[in-house]
């Protein structure tokens, strides 16, 4: 077979072809999130981080990356940004001096309140291009493929 027939074949191919369309999808997706976030004045990093503290409670630093796939380095900054906006406070964990917690402050509480809603409805408008039933499958298909790539890597790295 030549690489003309090969690569035609390839781009028939389903796995190649879900890999590309749900790249794709979630790029369109993810754009027109982080639009609706920044017009808030937030990016998605600082959303993520409030949107954690403000659903799951007071959170250790070290464990805000490893929830929002942010890398450690990161967080500081992030942290210091959101609390200099009076949206976070630190707390130190008195058992262990390495340890520092993160909370949502009433300032912070007061701003998800306010644009929360308002973000929700503009990501069911994002994926109103599926009925209910397709997000559903949709969900169950990602989170079928997800768990296999993970199991893959885990495997992997063992």
């Amino acid at each position: 077979m030549n690489d003309r027939a090969l690569y035609s074949k390839k781009k028939q191919d389903p796995s190649l072809k879900l890999f590309v369309v749900l790249s794709k999808a979630y790029r369109a997706v993810a754009d027109q999130v982080a639009d609706d976030i920044r017009s808030y004045g937030l990016n998605t990093t600082d959303f993520g981080v409030l949107e954690l503290l403000y659903h799951q409670g007071e959170q250790p630093l070290q464990k805000i990356g490893n929830k929002i796939l942010l890398a450690s380095g990161s967080i500081t900054y992030v942290v210091d940004k959101l609390e200099k906006k009076g949206y976070v406070k630190r707390t130190p964990y008195d058992k262990d001096r390495r340890i520092t917690f993160a909370s949502i402050t009433e300032e912070g509480e007061k701003l998800l309140n306010e644009i929360f809603p308002e973000h929700w409805k503009q990501i069911e408008a994002i994926t109103a291009g599926l009925s209910e039933e397709e997000k559903k499958s949709a969900i169950e298909l990602l989170k079928k493929l997800g768990l296999h790539a993970n199991e893959l890597s885990r495997k992997n790295n063992v």
